[in-house]
């Protein structure tokens, strides 16, 4: 899987769980957080979704490895 579809599947995602949020400007390299309003909680949802959707398990010690788009792709291109 390329790094662009893994960044899509990630907005995916994003938009089901804060539909309110515009992904359309993110910039890969930057800490969603820091893009977006998502709290804690919404992160977990994201990992949530990777688990129900896609069998990725994540473990909480690696949940900082899923910061930015390309750190999410980085971490999961072997995952899928």
């Amino acid at each position: 899987m390329t790094k662009d579809e893994i960044h899509k599947i990630v907005l995916d995602i994003i938009r089901e769980i804060a539909p309110d949020e515009d992904v359309s400007q993110v910039k890969p390299e930057l800490p969603l957080r820091e893009q977006l309003d998502l709290d804690s909680m919404d992160f977990l949802d994201i990992v949530m979704e990777l688990r129900k959707k896609y069998n990725i398990e994540v473990p909480e010690a690696d949940y900082k490895r899923l910061e930015s788009l390309d750190s999410c792709a980085e971490y999961l291109a072997d995952k899928f």
